[in-house]
């Protein structure tokens, strides 16, 4: 799939927090699929990959960002029409998770409790990709 024949563009983070021991990241259950996902958007016309990141990162679990490295994409097929979502690994600040009807649960999971709980496999080897971004 060429940059050309992507139909849908889209953002998203490894939303992450230090915890005892390590770190914890976010996931989200969108209740139209039913499914626990990384935060994660369309771009709006003319905005870019990294601003619709934190964008729907703060619509999505209330937070507010600060991205870091990238994290790579992934690509498929969503309804025929392909589908690109790039990732970044952010650091949560300030903010505070409200139940929307987009996004109606938040949970902060260590690593491999996150990686478990993900629907999409996917999605899973961005947890990977956000480990060996850790100091």
């Amino acid at each position: 799939m060429t940059e050309d024949e992507v139909a849908v563009r889209a953002a998203g983070v490894v939303l992450w927090r230090a915890a005892p021991g390590g770190v914890e990241i976010a996931l989200v259950h969108r209740p139209r699929y039913d499914d626990w996902s990384l935060p994660k958007g369309k771009l709006k016309r003319g905005e870019e990959f990294a601003a619709a990141a934190v964008r729907e990162t703060r619509e999505e679990t209330g937070l507010h960002c600060e991205l870091g490295a990238a994290l790579g994409s992934t690509r498929y097929l969503v309804d025929g029409r392909s589908k690109e979502v790039r990732y970044w690994a952010a650091r949560a600040h300030a903010g505070d998770f409200v139940a929307n009807t987009e996004v109606d649960r938040m949970v902060w999971l260590g690593p491999a409790a996150a990686e478990l709980r993900l629907t999409h496999e996917r999605d899973r080897p961005l947890i990977a990709a956000f480990l060996l971004t850790l100091p």
